[in-house]
């Protein structure tokens, strides 16, 4: 049971392999992409713990040589300080251009081996293997990488396509009830997005996939990973159609660096906060009506989600300063913050044109 997407960009194009026991047969998969029988694996401790011995042994059931690096889990890995020592380990381990570099693990993990690997040498060859329904829906395709600074999230990093990503599907009934639903943030945002019937399908069958069901599990995973493609496919560097795939993204790094990019907040949830965010602003401006945003709330409930600023531990910033915050967002142009809005579910648009007091009302009565 597994399912190929294919990424067509030309001499960069490579497939999303999405289903179970990719881990174990990894060594048959990637050896294609192989000049020289040896790989570079980063990963994260508790990743590590969990699936490193299988992939190695697919591995070495190939012939295939690696080496590994371990890093912290967690979203403040994603740094300069990090970035430098995956540089220097890979430098250290004589990675050449041709080799392969290998991130195994969620978004940080991808996120900053895929910008080490895109600045290593002027580029190195990268697979992503994604360990996390997030990572697997979202941030292993596209080459979207990078780190966060003390300025925001992301604000520092390079577009980076991968040439194979494996999205093991097994690998998700280890995650945390949390974790998953954090990437079912992600999932739902590619129904809001642009699908109005995927959201429809979501809204009946969420609730199962999030109890196990592998074949919804995979079907939601190829749905998001197929939607991103065809996106990114028409614009590879966001300079257009791509930007969509922000939506709910504005809030959420804002949200984020209000949290100290700790486990108060995950980033699955607050893209979910922040596409009701998205939604309440559209709405506001009587774009929408208001019942939109309230199938998205009630959807959210019923799947046990964070809704508003009050569902995140611990004190948050003034509405005014979480504006501040989302000043310094990659989607600002000439000084002026663009949004991801709605005119229905499944049909979204970026835009400059909202009030900052629009913002802030908003903000206000989600709880800021």
């Amino acid at each position: 049971m597994r399912e190929v997407v294919h990424v067509p960009l030309g001499e960069r194009a490579y497939d999303v392999i999405i289903g179970p026991g990719l881990l174990a047969d990894s060594g048959t998969l990637i050896t294609p992409f192989l000049q020289r029988a040896r790989v570079a694996i980063i990963t994260e401790t508790h990743v590590a713990s969990l699936h490193l011995e299988r992939f190695r042994s697919g591995l070495v059931k190939a012939g295939v040589e690696c080496s590994v690096l371990e890093l912290p889990p967690g979203e403040s890995t994603k740094s300069w300080l990090y970035l430098t020592k995956v540089t220097e380990w890979l430098l250290y381990e004589k990675i050449e251009r041709h080799d392969v570099v290998v991130a195994l693990g969620g978004g940080v993990v991808g996120d900053l081996v895929g910008f080490a690997a895109a600045i290593l040498r002027r580029g190195v060859r990268l697979i992503q293997i994604p360990t996390s329904l997030l990572a697997q829906v979202d941030s292993s395709v596209g080459g979207k990488t990078g780190i966060n600074t003390c300025h925001g999230k992301n604000l520092v990093g390079a577009f980076h396509q991968p040439c194979l990503v494996l999205a093991d599907s097994s690998v998700l009934q280890t995650l945390s009830s949390r974790d998953f639903l954090a990437g079912y943030g992600e999932v739902m945002k590619y129904g809001l997005l642009g699908d109005a019937d995927f959201w429809n399908w979501l809204e009946v069958n969420a609730s199962a996939m999030v109890d196990g069901d592998m074949t919804l599990r995979i079907a939601a995973v190829k749905k998001s990973v197929q939607m991103k493609a065809d996106i990114i496919t028409h614009d590879e560097t966001e300079q257009g159609d791509r930007a969509l795939l922000n939506l709910g993204h504005t809030f959420c790094h804002a949200l984020e660096a209000a949290t100290g990019y700790s486990d108060r907040l995950l980033h699955g949830e607050g893209v979910a906060i922040g596409c009701g965010l998205a939604f309440a602003i559209s709405a506001r401006m009587g774009l929408i009506s208001q019942e939109e945003p309230s199938r998205i709330h009630e959807h959210l409930q019923s799947m046990g989600m964070k809704i508003n600023l009050t569902d995140i531990s611990g004190a948050l910033p003034s509405a005014e300063d979480l504006l501040v915050l989302m000043g310094q967002d990659k989607k600002v142009v000439s000084g002026r913050l663009n949004f991801v809005l709605a005119k229905g579910i499944g049909n979204t648009f970026v835009t400059d044109k909202v009030e900052p007091n629009t913002v802030i009302e908003v903000l206000k009565a989600y709880g800021a």
